[in-house]
């Protein structure tokens, strides 16, 4: 029986790891892919994501290099990870990597799922614990979600030894789908493809707990009302940060949703540590917000702007014509782009057109010329005496009173996005300058 006393974790021999174990210093549980838990229960759930980490290489390699955790070593996993001599909590989550007989990596995970969010005071606690052991990365999991898995859903001081992750179960089973699409990067091994298929059987199923964002927080409702009703407002109300915070959760469910729709991974906007108080601020004085979609290989990022006070979202993508040619070709291009749209995505295309409009760039100058798809012919006249450097296809939807409800605005903003995807951008495609040509000429000028 081992006669040492646990001091800390990183740095220690794996073989006394085990030897802890045995003697009660250390507890922890092995997962399994099929727990003999009660399904939906939040350790089931625990058992099975890091089952599906350990046994699907690419699932293994897409979260461990977010994590920063090194692949290098030999990982163990383990769940109801406790030490009892030094703290009395238990980690739902453990990954342990070892090099060289030798832990050099640990990291804890704390899960959550159903309406459960993220526990502030939980989580200091096993900061502490970190820190008494060595550990340097805290990863939490729930349903809710956040822009990048650097930003947290809680507002914490996060100790400097400690680096704190977050992911949203929609995220985690994003990307194990988008491992199941035919594309470059998906997985190889025919057994392990059919892991990640009941792994995902079990995410989607509601019982699991997993859940994807299906309301903007109150603070929206509330924001929508004063602005709706021109009541004096200051910046430092609670609902102009809630209903930022909210946006910032719907981008970033919109991008999954793309996601899952179309194979590839779609990045939302990204946040730096100033990013809510810019945005509160602007949403203060301008009554908007504005987010960004990316998709790998589409014309341009899809600009997003909630206007408060009109009530609406729009979606806007930026189209360069043929700078080669002259205006009335390049208008006679957008329409043939339009035409495009219409032919390859008709139902789509009539559902979203009269809310389809067209804005010019134009070279030199801020001023801009806006109409509606039915009335591009008068682009000619607006843009006389000036020279078209983009365009840029709009979709506005008005959402009238629904747009103040917490839950319908969810489900209109998801849905415009997949129409104007589908029945505009996805047909879209830029005009390139074409390559420079030898000529005779040139030739014999040789």
């Amino acid at each position: 029986m081992l006669k040492k006393k646990l001091s800390k974790l990183v740095g220690i021999k794996k073989e006394d790891f085990d030897l802890f174990i045995k003697s009660g210093q250390i507890q922890v549980q092995p997962i399994r892919l099929i727990p003999t838990l009660k399904t939906g229960d939040e350790m089931a759930l625990v058992s099975i994501f890091l089952s599906a980490i350990k046994l699907v290489k690419e699932y293994r390699d897409d979260i461990l290099k977010e994590l920063k955790i090194s692949r290098g070593g030999v990982l163990h996993f383990y769940t109801e990870a406790s030490f009892p001599e030094i703290d009395k909590s238990r980690i739902d989550g453990l990954i342990i990597v070892v090099i060289k007989g030798i832990i050099k990596e640990a990291t804890f995970f704390e899960m959550k799922n159903k309406n459960n969010g993220i526990d502030i005071n939980q989580v200091e606690r096993y900061f502490d614990l970190a820190g008494k052991l060595g550990v340097e990365k805290l990863v939490t999991i729930s349903n809710e979600f956040v822009s990048d898995s650097s930003i947290s859903p809680i507002s914490i001081k996060i100790p400097k030894k400690i680096s704190l992750y977050h992911f949203s179960w929609t995220y985690l089973m994003t990307l194990g789908q988008l491992l199941l699409f035919k594309n470059e990067h998906n997985i190889k091994d025919a057994d392990q493809v059919e892991i990640m298929r009941e792994v995902l059987y079990y995410f989607e199923n509601p019982v699991s707990g997993v859940s994807g964002y299906s309301q903007m927080k109150a603070g929206w409702k509330e924001l929508a009302e004063n602005v709706r009703a021109k009541k004096p407002m200051k910046i430092t109300d609670k609902f102009f940060e809630d209903a930022v915070l909210s946006w910032h959760e719907e981008e970033k469910d919109m991008a999954l949703l793309l996601s899952r729709k179309l194979g590839v991974l779609v990045k939302s906007s990204s946040k730096g540590k100033n990013s809510l108080k810019e945005d509160i601020s602007k949403l203060a004085k301008e009554n908007v917000i504005i987010g960004s979609l990316s998709v790998k290989n589409s014309v341009s990022d899809i600009k997003t702007i909630v206007d408060f006070e009109r009530r609406t979202v729009s979606m806007s993508v930026k189209l360069i014509p043929p700078l080669d040619k002259g205006t009335v070709a390049r208008i006679s291009w957008v329409t043939k782009q339009l035409q495009n749209c219409k032919k390859n995505s008709e139902a789509i295309f009539n559902k979203i057109e009269n809310n389809i409009w067209i804005e010019t760039d134009f070279k030199f100058t801020k001023a801009y010329a806006k109409v509606k798809i039915s009335e591009l012919n008068n682009l000619v006249e607006l843009s006389k005496g000036k020279e078209i450097q983009a365009f840029h296809f709009v979709l506005i939807n008005g959402f009238g009173i629904r747009f103040e409800s917490t839950k319908k605005f969810v489900e209109l903003t998801e849905q415009m996005i997949l129409d104007y995807y589908e029945g505009i951008v996805q047909h879209l495609s830029n005009w390139n300058r074409p390559a420079p040509k030898i000529t005779k000429d040139s030739i014999e000028n040789i």
